[in-house]
């Protein structure tokens, strides 16, 4: 009997051996750190890896030192002018000091979202309506500078404050929603008005720029007419120069030739026809001389028109008179 309670004591002794090792040895995590309290004394914190505690006297507080988030439930704000909208928005801050972490805040999660809705309130009074809804960057960065000086004492760091929902009353947002059909009408309006004068700049811009083209091909194409006109003169004059008066001559009479098969009755003879008289009644003389008489040219002095006479006939056997017959 004696031994088995001497057996019962011995196993309880190990029992409880054993859990005092197994409470005095503690495994932290990269991410975690423990602040441990020695008879109530703060001795800072351990950790990462194998941390030795001495059992009953020290006792553990784990920290977690990754980026927390915390969500603020939607708050009414009251603006600059007089409007009220609900807001709400996500605290993102991270332990940097697991002492003071535990030492000077006893419940973070509810001072942060106290601190974080009177700053919000605050922030939001000094701003517009309009100011509130474009510029949340601005607000963002007003909220987590502000709540940091104030969490930076707790040892805690608030790396970034994002606003989710801003609600306003009913009426501003179809207030709002008139006004941005308006605004959308007036950018309809304003793209298709700069379209259509794009385009009228674009057709006449394409219109002067044919007509500059158009002008500048009839201008080659008359610089070419009038080259080839120069040239084709050059080339009867170089002709010309080889022909002699009789050929002259010739193409002068083949010419009244033709004028006198023509129907006309005016017939008109440049001045320097007359130049070609003499020559003409000289061939012509030439010509009566080896052969029967026939019409002769007479020239007129100080006249630029010819007559052409024939010579009289012989007077009729009759009585009676004759009349000489001269052709003009």
């Amino acid at each position: 009997m004696p031994g088995a309670i001497l057996l019962l004591c011995f196993g309880v002794l190990l029992i409880v051996l054993l859990v005092l090792i197994f409470s005095a040895i503690r495994v932290v995590r990269e991410y975690e750190r423990l602040v441990v309290f020695r008879l109530g004394k703060a001795m800072g914190s351990k950790g990462p890896g194998v941390v030795l505690l001495v059992p009953i006297a020290d006792q553990p507080v784990k920290v977690d030192l990754r980026e927390q988030f915390q969500e603020i439930p939607h708050q009414t704000c009251i603006t600059k002018d007089n409007v009220t909208i609900s807001v709400d928005f996500l605290i993102y801050s991270k332990v940097i000091d697991a002492v003071s972490s535990v030492v000077q805040v006893g419940n973070f999660s509810g001072a942060a979202q106290g601190i974080a809705t009177t700053t919000l309130r605050a922030v939001i009074g000094d701003i517009i309506l309009d100011d509130v809804l474009a510029q949340r960057e601005h607000i963002n960065t007003v909220l987590r500078t502000k709540l940091d000086e104030v969490t930076e004492r707790w040892g805690v760091k608030v790396t970034a404050v994002e606003i989710r929902e801003i609600i306003p009353p009913r009426d501003i947002q179809e207030a709002m929603t008139r006004q941005m059909s308006a605004e959308r009408t007036r950018r309809a309006v304003v793209t298709e008005a700069d379209g259509k004068r794009q385009a009228a700049i674009t057709v006449a811009d394409g219109d002067r720029q044919a007509v500059i083209l158009r002008s500048e091909g009839e201008r080659q194409a008359r610089i070419l007419q009038a080259e080839g006109y120069a040239l084709a003169l050059q080339t009867i004059f170089n002709v010309a120069r080889g022909i002699d008066g009789k050929t002259l001559s010739l193409q002068y009479m083949d010419t009244l030739k033709q004028l006198g098969a023509s129907p006309a009755t005016k017939f008109i003879f440049p001045m320097e026809f007359t130049q070609l008289v003499p020559g003409l009644a000289q061939f012509i003389q030439g010509s009566n001389d080896g052969g029967s008489a026939g019409p002769s040219i007479v020239s007129v002095p100080n006249s630029t028109a010819t007559t052409l006479s024939t010579p009289a006939a012989p007077a009729p056997s009759g009585s009676g008179t004759g009349t000489e017959q001269t052709g003009s």
